[in-house]
């Protein structure tokens, strides 16, 4: 096992996740931040993240930290820490494959000693079950013997500049007690908020999966009282005021739910449970009430134009938002496309306007071309679907072609009096 004075760490893929984490061991040890993305490789050696996670003067001040796409640059290191995403197919089945190529590419530069550490979120068991086979096939090494694992499930939030890696207790784990302990102390010397450590690998596995699956269920939750009370004609946001009079009950707000942890995560332990035979009623039912959300919002606001009188085909539809939540450039699993898709297929011309997402990704992954700016244009309907904090200072009338247009607040951000009605 690696000797705790000669540690040199090299962290696999630098997202929202990796690039943090590099940054911070970067101050206290000789790392190698990685990634195959060799244009992302060029702007952080410039000193540029375009994920706005990590500020130009943060990456200056890791002075130990270098960042390579060339495997070659992390050979002499002993600790691999993996942060690659671990996202889902069309079918809805976990995609280890971005996983699974990282195992491969670090078991032909493994050795003796080497410790290696999984952060993406994955189901429990899939360390020792996915990733070690493959880490054994290709180095020659076996495990527990040569090599040792770690499980730390990230917990970052992106966007969020209060609650970070250093100010979120950490869950961490080892393949043996007295690895657990070096992964324990490694983290430890990065993380202000501590760390605590699990009894095993599939017990923090474990742990990150359920965190998502509650918030994911809880959120379904006042989805279908959003449902419920839309045919009622109450709006869902004055019952969760008064019902948030009282101390124990739980705050979440309907909406839709997407991003990389929250929308993804629960289709992992389903894998999970189901290839052991148990189908989960409670996360399916969630997740089918979440994933429906948006088409929902769309077929509300048709009938809020049909209500005022417009001929839905060649309508002109603006949506706010494309990015998966506020103040973030973050477009992964956006649900915001599933609104896109539902109002094309009912024949509106959609124009998408984010000031904050990235207008080629945004092309790159779900085809629709970004609006450089909002000028002259004018709509039948407009859909706020993420509370930008830009979209507050909006003057919406001149948006509008003339009072019957529709204006929908997905999340409760915009003044009452402006819009016709929210979710």
């Amino acid at each position: 096992m690696t000797n705790k004075t000669n540690q040199s760490i090299a962290v696999i893929g630098l997202g929202y996740v990796g690039l943090p984490l590099a940054v911070e061991f970067g101050k206290k040890y000789p790392t190698v931040g990685f990634d195959i993305n060799e244009n992302r490789i060029k702007e952080l050696s410039e000193g540029f993240d375009r994920t706005l996670e990590v500020e130009e003067k943060d990456l200056k001040e890791s002075k130990c930290l270098q960042f390579a796409s060339n495997v070659e640059h992390i050979a002499t290191c002993n600790i691999f820490i993996v942060t690659v995403p671990t996202p889902i197919d069309h079918f809805k089945n976990p995609d280890l494959g971005p996983l699974l190529k990282a195992s491969a590419m670090l078991g032909k530069v493994l050795k003796k000693g080497d410790i290696v550490i999984y952060e993406s979120t994955v189901y429990p068991g899939c360390t020792e079950e996915d990733c070690v086979p493959v880490l054994e096939k290709y180095s020659g090494l076996k495990f527990n013997t040569d090599f040792y694992c770690g499980y730390s499930p990230e917990r970052i939030n992106p966007g969020d500049k209060v609650n970070t890696l250093k100010t979120i207790r950490k869950v961490v784990s080892g393949s043996t007690p007295e690895v657990a302990q070096t992964v324990k102390t490694l983290y430890d010397s990065i993380v202000d908020a501590g760390t605590f450590l699990a009894s095993s690998l599939k017990v923090a596995e474990a742990s990150k999966a359920i965190e998502n699956a509650q918030r994911d269920v809880n959120i379904s939750f006042v989805n279908e009282l959003s449902l419920i009370f839309d045919k009622m004609g109450i709006d869902t946001h004055d019952v969760l005021e008064a019902a948030g009079t009282k101390w124990n009950f739980l705050r979440f707000s309907p909406g839709l739910v997407g991003g990389h942890c929250i929308g993804v995560d629960p289709y992992y332990l389903m894998h999970k449970a189901q290839s052991l035979g148990y189908y989960p009623q409670v996360i399916l039912s969630g997740r089918r009430i979440n994933d429906n959300m948006g088409m929902f919002v769309a077929n509300k606001v048709i009938k809020l134009m049909i209500k005022k009188g417009h001929k839905i085909e060649g309508s002109k539809a603006l949506l706010l938002g494309v990015t998966f939540k506020e103040n973030c450039p973050d477009i992964r699993n956006s649900r915001v496309i599933d609104i896109y898709n539902e109002l094309r297929q009912f024949g509106l011309s959609v124009e998408v306007y984010d000031p904050w997402a990235n207008k080629d990704e945004v092309k790159e992954e779900y085809g629709i071309c970004l609006l450089p700016e909002l000028d002259e244009r004018t709509y039948d309907v407009i859909i706020l679907a993420v509370s930008h904090s830009e979209f507050l200072a909006l003057e919406y009338n001149n948006l509008t072609h003339n009072k019957s247009s529709v204006i929908f607040d997905t999340k409760a951000f915009l003044d009452r009096k402006l819009v016709d009605a929210r979710l």
